[in-house]
């Protein structure tokens, strides 16, 4: 999944890039109030992780000018302010969850896969469809309970399938959510990892996951 993380603290925003990357997620990095709030503007972001106390733009004016124009992404607050005024202030503003400093990095990610999963149709940490279950904590897939070992790309882009339950993923929304901005569109690399996880899945089971929509791009439908 995608996310921006907009924090002036140059080291406590390397250590949350690093952590945050190691848990599977694609990260932009703003250090500034303006060039947080272009990005969030131009770029489709999964979630905003959104310090308050930033120079040239606050990040509660960045957060009322996103709601103002419809943009409902969802948005963490970070902030040195722990009175229950500000928390309210940063909720009545349109934030979905509002984490104070210092804290721990475990909680952080548990906030982050909390505001992901309501933001989509998948509310529980494990998923099954049919005979695949993937749990988005640990990371562990099993296709009638025996384990398929995914590399980082084929787990990111089987999640974000997941996480888009019953919606066709265009191959241009896979590259942008598991590549960086420099991926080249023209290569198939999507179908190919796409081709290799299916492979996989189909070791242990004859029940296609993960459906071709021609032209279009890629579905996993849950019957139930």
């Amino acid at each position: 999944m995608n996310i921006l993380l907009v924090e002036d603290d140059l080291r406590l925003a390397r250590n949350l890039k690093s952590a945050l990357n190691d848990a599977g997620y694609r990260v932009t990095v703003a250090t500034d109030g303006f060039s947080g709030e272009e990005a969030a503007f131009v770029n489709d972001y999964d979630l905003i992780i959104l310090d308050i106390m930033l120079p040239g733009k606050d990040g509660l004016s960045i957060l009322q000018s996103l709601r103002a124009e419809h943009i409902n992404t969802p948005v963490l607050i970070l902030t040195a302010r722990n009175r229950l005024e500000d928390k309210i202030t940063g909720l009545d503003s349109g934030a979905d969850d509002y984490l104070p400093k210092p804290f721990a990095i475990a909680e952080l990610l548990a906030r982050v896969r909390a505001l992901l999963r309501r933001n989509s149709d998948v509310k529980h940490p494990v998923i099954s469809v049919g005979e695949l279950t993937v749990n988005t904590l640990t990371h562990e897939v099993r296709v009638r309970n025996q384990p398929i070992a995914l590399t980082p790309k084929e787990y990111a882009i089987l999640e974000f399938l997941l996480f888009n339950m019953n919606r066709v993923v265009s191959r241009i929304a896979i590259a942008e959510h598991v590549w960086d901005e420099n991926f080249d569109l023209m290569t198939n690399l999507v179908d190919v990892h796409i081709k290799n996880l299916r492979k996989k899945i189909l070791q242990y089971s004859q029940t296609p996951v993960i459906q071709t929509v021609r032209g279009v791009g890629y579905l996993i439908k849950n019957h139930r």
